[in-house]
């Protein structure tokens, strides 16, 4: 697997020694309101020049680590099922080498494909989910492969008690009463989270963890494709990515940002903030 040509500010480590791969799924052919997702993770990379490879926050440094980005799949926009076989195919082949997986969406749909490759892998996972939306449709207008379904295929994969979701604060009345069945969702703020990760920081239950950037407020992360009042801050976020990072995390992913929706370009920087941040909290 060769280096891309652009990379995300310091991930231009060489595959073999890389303990985290990046790789882009530049795919939204199931936006349901807002498209442009599927320019997201060109975006961060480009504009990641803009930060430092040194978080203040962690006292780390990406220089320090190996991390390797192999740039964005090319995916096909006609077929949601293909595109998912294709992202599936790269996180399987980033598993079996022992590297950690960190998808850069597009679209929330695109966490599928990472979450199929691994469930094969990890039988037993857990998925920890950030988001401003329930995403657990059985179907969007017809489609169960869309981004509002890819929770609720995620769950036909893992079955009950192992989805654990935080900032919810948008969805039909079905799937909040299907989360009171089958999932473990905290509405409104990362309450909740601190006693998951108590309970299971000490084990060695394997977690996928996926960021869907409008857990963000609008007045941090307006350029996404459907902002939703009421959600988290910048500072929020980052203490919780810490705190899951003691978990046993196996593969991770960031997603929805639509860079043209924010034309300041602060949503994009605010993203590969948020990036940066994750690596450098998965880096051990």
């Amino acid at each position: 697997m060769e280096r891309n040509v652009e990379t995300f500010i310091g991930c231009d480590s060489n595959y073999e020694d890389a303990k985290i791969v990046l790789f882009g799924a530049p795919f939204d052919s199931t936006t349901s309101f807002r498209p442009g997702a599927r320019f997201g993770s060109a975006a961060m990379r480009h504009e990641s020049f803009g930060l430092e490879t040194y978080s203040p926050y962690q006292d780390k440094d990406l220089l320090d680590y190996n991390v390797f980005d192999s740039g964005d799949l090319e995916l096909s926009f006609g077929s949601s099922e293909k595109a998912l076989e294709d992202i599936e195919k790269r996180a399987e082949e980033i598993l079996n080498d022992g590297k950690l997986p960190l998808l850069v969406g597009g679209e929330h749909l695109v966490t599928l494909g990472a979450v199929r490759a691994a469930a094969k892998k990890y039988p037993n996972m857990h998925i920890i989910h950030f988001d401003a939306h329930a995403d657990l449709r059985d179907d969007y207008l017809g489609a169960k492969l869309s981004h509002a379904c890819v929770l609720r295929r995620s769950y036909d994969i893992l079955g009950d008690g192992r989805i654990h979701q935080f900032c919810i604060r948008s969805g039909d009345r079905e799937e909040f009463e299907f989360a009171k069945k089958h999932t473990s969702m905290h509405k409104f703020s990362f309450d909740g989270l601190d006693e998951l990760v108590e309970e299971y920081k000490n084990s060695d239950i394997p977690v996928y963890f996926t960021i869907d950037l409008d857990c963000l407020d609008p007045s941090v992360f307006p350029g996404t494709g459907t902002p939703e009042a009421g959600g988290v801050s910048f500072m929020d976020l980052l203490n919780a990515i810490k705190k899951v990072s003691k978990l046993n995390i196996i593969g991770a992913d960031v997603n929805e940002l639509a860079p043209m929706l924010d034309q300041s370009g602060a949503s994009t920087a605010v993203a590969c903030k948020v990036l940066r941040e994750l690596m450098l909290a998965l880096l051990k």
